[in-house]
């Protein structure tokens, strides 16, 4: 498979076997339904929300508790959580871009690697109209999250593409950093942190939104 990534107004044109995209901030843009949860969740309990904040991009409900206040009732909040992130929608759009691509690719040739859990994937992904994978990796599939490359190697096997020939589509620093650990190349999308502050990161490239991600030629697999 081809696809170009144009970034900083060149545009490169690569080969891969599939293409793994992060959900949250990467396809859905849910900012405004993650930060409204989170600092709800943190004025109940006279927590920090901008610290919260800063370090929860790209983790799992449980691990952003865990690291945030262990001193809480991991399964009694996160199952709190869980039930309140199901039923708000509200705000959520697709990132620009992300409809065209998604179609442009064969069923086989890509999956969604998401810290969310499944139904919270399906639940965003149905709202917005977008394809829901033949691959999905949700917080259900895997023991260790983001920044862990557990997932994207779970999705490599279950395609039976070599990590090596993969390529990750992600957001925040614990993605980022997933993907390399996993020996993939990465694409980093500047929707959720500034392009500088990727430029940081052990990234590929670097493109604004997923505008800039085009499929050329999308053979599927033999």
């Amino acid at each position: 498979m081809q696809l170009s990534i144009t970034t900083a107004g060149r545009t490169a044109t690569i080969a891969c076997g599939a293409l793994l995209l992060d959900m949250d901030g990467t396809l859905v843009d849910s900012q405004v339904c993650v930060e409204r949860k989170w600092r709800d969740w943190c004025h109940r309990h006279g927590l920090d929300a901008d610290e919260l904040l800063r370090v929860s991009h790209g983790l799992q409900l449980a691990d952003t508790v865990r690291l945030t206040a262990p001193h809480l009732d991991l399964a009694a909040e996160v199952a709190d959580l869980i039930r309140r992130e199901e039923q708000d929608t509200d705000g959520l759009r697709p990132v620009a871009g992300a409809a065209r691509l998604l179609a442009a690719l064969p069923p086989r040739r890509w999956a969604v690697v998401t810290s969310a859990w499944q139904r919270m994937a399906e639940i965003r992904m149905r709202h917005l109209g977008l394809p829901v994978p033949q691959v999905l990796i949700t917080a259900d599939d895997t023991a260790h999250g983001k920044p862990a490359p557990d997932g994207y190697l779970l999705a490599a096997a279950r395609l039976g593409c070599p990590p090596a020939d993969c390529v990750v589509v992600e957001d925040s620093p614990a993605g980022i950093e997933s993907g390399r650990r996993a020996g993939m190349r990465v694409v980093a999308v500047a929707t959720t942190f500034a392009p500088d502050a990727l430029d940081t990161l052990d990234a590929d490239w670097v493109v604004d939104d997923l505008t800039g991600v085009a499929v050329l030629d999308p053979t599927p697999a033999r």
